[in-house]
């Protein structure tokens, strides 16, 4: 492997590096705590909503580096009305959940006609979104907090409560084997697509990563995800909300990479202009977008009030920020255009052992803030430079 090819490496996968250095500078500085099976556990209960709204996120900013502010305080209002159905209308619980779901999907549906056939710019329809969902989240609880713990059914379904894990069909042992099976499983399924991805570019003379390259991605990623899977086998083993996120990773990674949907959105953020010239309805890609962002917000908002067990006012709020910097982070670009899934989940799980390092370490939470502000600085400031091919720091 020469330089260049060593140079090529190191960039394309410069977040998982920083990752891997970030997690192994917490559990030196905090003993190996962060590598605690309950931590581990904690770390993906405490992030799921991140995990879902970066996805959603993900597919405006493709369009071309628009962003929806909106999005916490839709999470807020969804939950506000989920829990006033179930609590003190009593609704039923499926009926309550289809209720919120619409609701969130309208919500980006409304929002995204605005944005795609009006043309309003995303920030202002969104920032006004994140004003009036807030205020009507507000109205709906009157102020108050409406407490969902005994709907343990909903609870646990989407992973708040004390049996929100799978259990183990394999026996009540110290170590969950479903889990640990499970991450075998989800290991063999990595590696044969990595393989046949790769056999099918090589087929159809498409340029591949050197072999040592991809030879040691596949080994680390793999490993990690054992790893992974034997922390969570050590604890209760795979957590429901786990799930949710997989089901999420897979499905929008699948849209992204495989589908002509999901092209259109990388199109759009390239250059709208050919995109239209091409025949593409550049309209229906912003509100898919958008409406899209709305219905994740809305799952985003039940796996909220599941996990915290209530619902208030204040609940939401900074989602909007943790979605969008995880984005960038996971190597979006600022104008659009490019981005993948799998790249957004290593930018969400970097904020969540960055925040999870600094709690269990003791620093400030407004520190911590300062923190994740300056490692979001400098993901964009690397996206800028690597685009212009270090040309802005040779004129300066």
């Amino acid at each position: 492997m020469d330089k260049n090819q060593v140079l090529g490496f190191l960039k394309k996968n410069t977040m998982i590096i920083v990752l891997l250095i970030v997690v192994a500078f917490f559990s030196w500085r905090t003993g190996g705590a962060i590598l605690l099976p309950m931590n581990v556990s904690n770390l993906i209960s405490q992030n799921a909503y991140v995990f879902v709204l970066a996805t959603g996120m993900l597919l405006c900013i493709l369009t071309g580096g628009n962003i929806d502010l909106s999005v916490g305080s839709v999470v807020c209002f969804v939950g506000a009305v989920g829990a006033t159905l179930m609590v003190n209308l009593n609704v039923p619980i499926p009926l309550a959940i289809l209720c919120m779901i619409l609701i969130g999907t309208a919500i980006g549906a409304f929002q995204g006609f605005w944005i795609a056939f009006v043309r309003i710019p995303p920030f202002i329809v969104t920032l006004a979104g994140m004003l009036a969902f807030r205020g009507i989240s507000n109205v709906v609880l009157n102020g108050l907090t409406v407490s969902i713990k005994d709907k343990t059914s909903f609870v646990n379904l989407f992973g708040g409560g004390a049996d929100c894990y799978v259990h183990d069909i394999f026996g009540n042992g110290a170590l969950n084997l479903t889990c640990l099976f499970g991450g075998i499983l989800a290991t063999a399924i990595y590696v044969i697509l990595r393989v046949s991805g790769r056999v099918k570019r090589t087929k159809n003379n498409y340029e591949v990563e050197n072999f040592a390259g991809f030879l040691a991605k596949t080994i680390a990623i793999s490993a990690v995800i054992i790893l992974f899977a034997y922390k969570l086998a050590q604890h209760k083993g795979i957590p429901t909300v786990l799930i949710w996120v997989m089901i999420v990773v897979l499905v929008y990674g699948y849209i992204t990479n495989n589908t002509t949907v999901g092209r259109y959105f990388y199109a759009v953020g390239g250059n709208e202009k050919a995109t239209k010239l091409s025949g593409i309805n550049t309209n229906k890609v912003y509100f898919l977008a958008y409406t899209n962002m709305g219905f994740l917000a809305a799952l985003a908002g039940m796996i909220t009030i599941a996990r915290l067990t209530s619902a208030q006012p204040t609940y939401g709020q900074n989602y909007e920020m943790d979605a969008i910097g995880s984005c960038f982070i996971g190597g979006a670009s600022a104008y659009g255009g490019i981005g993948t899934v799998p790249g957004v989940i290593v930018g969400a799980v970097l904020m969540g052992v960055i925040n999870l390092g600094m709690s269990l370490m003791g620093v400030d939470a407004n520190m911590q803030k300062v923190v994740k502000g300056v490692v979001l600085l400098a993901a964009v400031i690397f996206d800028v430079v690597s685009k212009r091919g270090g040309k802005m720091i040779a004129k300066n």
